[in-house]
């Protein structure tokens, strides 16, 4: 990143998860992306930039093209960035319509397929016998728990969840949440290799429809579509309150820690003590919004405002950019910011 130091090196290995893996102890050196819409080329960008081996899968018609297309875009973001390891190459990058061919060699599969269960099940059936028996697979599914997906393998042992944060070349998170057949060595090594390479992986030990961050995304906009129900806040007031009040400290650190400061010298004892009732009271106040047709269109009338013509490509660009300058500077205050 621009005025950042250059990421530490990387050593893509599981070489320190414990001998009951049911996943071969091999360096992770080639990744398969099973799936090229926006996500998994996203991820394809990702993986390329720190350096792996990327082969990539799906049937779709002009997949390649617009895949590659999307690596180039991101590939100059990322790089603009110093986000792009030495020795790292875009030429690094294939593409095969046959999932079998794709997968046969991979040590690590990050799966993009469409979010419907029966599909899922049958893909990480067909995965499985594919790939070699060493290598994990991970889906990005942000709503099919792994108890689903897993069902048709035959080592469903190695079956995980990688959900990323969209879009996965700029947003470190990813939620990593295992099946009830799920290795505990595979999660673990799932969450030691996403932080090798510059992720920042978080332990779900209990699976929930939507994981944990679209679930606190969801919590934040039922309150944002009540108040504007209930005509406290426009849409564009209700995005202004958000992004330039709390939402620019939420870019530094999380509720929690930011309501230790909150407490002053006393910290987040103090603040449990004296400040969590009347935040309490508040809570016990919010109310579910009736989500009706006329919401809706408020939002939409609201958001197409707010935009002032700026195309979704343009804002999203834009958004990239000042992504890439937060996280910029929080490395820059890394030796006291989580």
């Amino acid at each position: 990143m621009a005025g950042a130091k250059r990421p530490v090196a990387i050593t893509h290995s599981g070489e320190d998860m414990p001998s009951n893996s049911s996943t071969s102890q091999k360096p992770i050196r080639r990744i398969a992306i099973v799936g090229t819409g926006v996500i998994g080329a996203s991820w394809a960008a990702y993986y390329l930039s720190r350096g792996f081996d990327v082969v990539a899968t799906d049937p779709a018609p002009n997949a390649e093209s617009n895949l590659r297309k999307y690596v180039d875009d991101a590939w100059s973001e990322l790089a603009k960035a110093g986000l792009v390891t030495a020795g790292a190459s875009r030429d690094r990058l294939t593409f095969t319509p046959s999932m079998s061919r794709a997968l046969a060699e991979a040590d690590f599969v990050q799966e993009n397929a469409p979010e419907r269960p029966e599909f899922k099940v049958k893909l990480f059936a067909e995965m499985d016998e594919a790939t070699p028996p060493g290598a994990i697979l991970a889906s990005s599914s942000s709503g099919i728990p792994m108890d689903v997906i897993q069902t048709g393998a035959k080592r469903p042992e190695r079956c995980v969840i990688g959900h990323p944060f969209n879009p996965p070349h700029i947003v470190p998170l990813v939620e990593v949440v295992g099946g009830a057949k799920t290795s505990e060595a595979v999660i673990e090594r799932a969450m030691s290799f996403y932080a090798s390479i510059g992720k920042k992986p978080i332990r779900l030990h209990k699976s929930l429809p939507g994981h944990a961050a679209n679930r606190l995304q969801a919590a934040l906009y039922k309150e944002i579509l009540s108040l504007i129900q209930r005509g406290v806040l426009s849409v564009a007031d209700a995005d202004i309150a958000v992004s330039y009040g709390p939402g620019l400290r939420w870019g530094v650190m999380g509720q929690s820690l930011q309501w230790h400061l909150g407490g002053g010298a006393g910290g987040i004892h103090h603040f449990m003590e004296h400040l969590m009732p009347p935040l309490e009271g508040m809570m016990k106040d919010l109310q579910m919004p009736d989500v009706t047709p006329a919401l809706k269109q408020t939002i939409v009338e609201g958001v197409a405002k707010e935009t002032g013509g700026h195309s979704v490509e343009q804002l999203a660009q834009d958004e990239n950019q000042i992504i890439l300058g937060t996280l910029a500077l929080r490395q820059s205050a890394g030796r006291t910011i989580p």
